[in-house]
């Protein structure tokens, strides 16, 4: 009997044991709901056109910006005196004064960064610096670089190849790195923004300390071109994916960090073109491959904003995304079907307003076409 009295009632040890038990269980499957939400809501985000970012890397603590904090940036956009570039710029920086003060905006100064080496006739009009266009030898711009930025190594002594006349874009990383030795700049991040921006909705700061934020191009892929990326990027920096699949532009970084990176990019934007098997595979994205690995090459990530930018026609809705890049042409027939690589009944391209900007009285879009479309019509001005 007493034996059976004591197995028919717990020990106080044995219901605590329980207890504890339970509770633990109770904490694991409760944080295991939550974390599975918080997952769950990452993906719907980026399906949505969201950030991309790995929901398992957390943004640590201490660079995650503080809640209603301003953070100001200061947008800067290469350009040439080319009545194409200045049409161009005209437009952005419009569009840029009338976001700028609008709730939810870390814009802060604005600067075109004009590198035709002599001032144009829209100096008065857009807040504008003068630099000088790339020189014809990389012996001068060792000499240059080692005067101005002396804090940094450059050893050039070849010449620079006549190809390197025809790829204009080439200037920019050269641009940026007079500017940020030569000018004040208030602001303590940057934009790196082009003349085919137009912004649509105020932008506020998505950078984050000492990740830059950036726009991923689905034509960027590091991954497929590992042979060639390896002559400038060496195994002991790691895989080639790494290397982010971004742009100089859209990019919104730390000002100290841009000058860091500025003249790596560069050298790596020269070398590669120097490169015969490297110009051939990258073409006119190489200056863009050529940041994705100078920033790579100092270790920096960037967090990845597929709602940075919107691109029409291939983009269709503009939601929350905050510029539309129109360096795509738009070419529909009048029911409103796109009709890429044709020249359509109706039409938007950059391209064809080579001499001065599009006509006011250019006509409607026709029922149908993009919501993104018909904004960037609506904006054109």
């Amino acid at each position: 009997m007493i034996v059976r009295k004591n197995m028919g009632r717990a020990s106080p040890l044995v219901l605590v044991t329980l207890v504890l038990g339970f509770c633990f269980a109770t904490y694991n499957l409760v944080t295991m709901i939550m974390h599975n939400r918080a997952i769950s809501k990452w993906v719907e985000d980026d399906a949505n056109g969201g950030i991309f970012f790995d929901p398992v890397i957390k943004m640590p603590e201490n660079v995650r910006k503080p809640k209603n904090a301003r953070l100001p940036f200061h947008v800067a956009v290469t350009a040439t005196d080319a009545t194409y570039s200045q049409w161009q710029c005209r437009i952005m920086y419009y569009w840029y004064k009338k976001k700028k003060d609008l709730p939810g905006s870390d814009m802060g100064g604005f600067t075109r960064i004009l590198h035709s080496g002599s001032p144009d006739n829209f100096m008065d009009e857009i807040p504008t610096i003068v630099v000088d266009p790339l020189p014809e030898g990389l012996d001068r711009v060792s000499f240059l670089l080692y005067h101005i930025l002396n804090r940094h190594r450059a050893a050039f002594s070849e010449k620079i190849p006549l190809s390197y006349q025809g790829y204009i874009v080439l200037n920019r990383p050269w641009a940026f790195v007079q500017w940020l030795e030569k000018a004040t700049i208030e602001e303590d991040y940057i934009l790196m923004a082009e003349p085919d921006h137009i912004f649509i909705n105020p932008l506020p700061n998505l950078a984050s300390g000492g990740f830059p934020a950036a726009f991923p191009f689905f034509y960027i892929k590091p991954a497929d071109y590992g042979k060639v990326l390896r002559k400038f990027f060496p195994e002991e920096m790691g895989p080639v994916t790494n290397i982010d699949p971004i742009g100089n532009s859209p990019v919104i970084i730390k000002k100290d960090l841009l000058k860091k990176i500025a003249p790596t990019w560069m050298n790596v934007s020269l070398k590669m073109k120097d490169d015969p098997e490297t110009d051939e595979a990258f073409g006119w994205v190489l200056e863009m491959y050529a940041y994705a690995v100078g920033s790579a090459l100092h270790g920096v990530q960037h967090i990845l904003r597929k709602d940075f930018m919107l691109q029409p026609p291939w983009d269709f809705e503009i939601g929350k995304k905050f510029i539309i890049h129109y360096t795509y042409g738009c070419d529909y027939n009048m029911k409103g079907e796109l009709m890429y690589g044709e020249i359509g009944e109706w039409r938007f391209d950059k391209r064809s307003f080579l001499r001065g900007p599009p006509p006011r009285n250019l006509s409607l879009p026709p029922p149908g076409v993009p919501e993104s479309v018909v904004c960037l019509y609506k904006y054109r001005y």
